[in-house]
């Protein structure tokens, strides 16, 4: 699974028009989540740091919503943009993921379970975690 981290607005244009989840490493305005969904239109998962959702719109979370866009907290840890534009959640991260949601753990247990050997944060997790008992 990867994740395609985006340093500033200008990258935007630059973006896949398939792109699916995005790491915004930048505060956005709501000009530029709007750029990111006319860019992306299958963009499914949004991840910003803390600080910066705390300072996001009501309406453009709203909108997001309806969009069936999903905004995250969280941090790309330990990533280097210049050596990849892609932050990667390994395969086995993905499968522990998988297997705990098949064994019925609670999404908080699985988040702190799987942060002992991943760099991922809880809210990613969960994300992942839903979308393996939706699919």
């Amino acid at each position: 699974m990867k994740i395609r981290v985006v340093s500033s607005k200008n990258e935007i244009r630059s973006l896949k028009p398939d792109e699916k989840m995005v790491h915004l490493a930048f505060r956005p305005s709501n000009v530029d989540l709007l750029a990111l969904l006319q860019r992306c239109p299958r963009l499914k998962l949004i991840q910003v740091p803390p600080s910066y959702k705390r300072t996001m719109s009501s309406a453009i979370s709203v909108f997001l919503d309806m969009q069936g866009v999903e905004v995250v907290e969280g941090d790309v840890w330990g990533h280097r943009k210049d050596l990849d534009a892609y932050f990667t959640v390994h395969d086995q991260t993905v499968e522990d993921i998988r297997g705990m949601v098949g064994r019925g753990m609670p999404p908080e247990v699985m988040a702190a379970e799987v942060q002992k050997t991943a760099k991922l944060a809880p809210e990613l997790i969960k994300y992942i975690a839903r979308t393996m008992a939706s699919a």
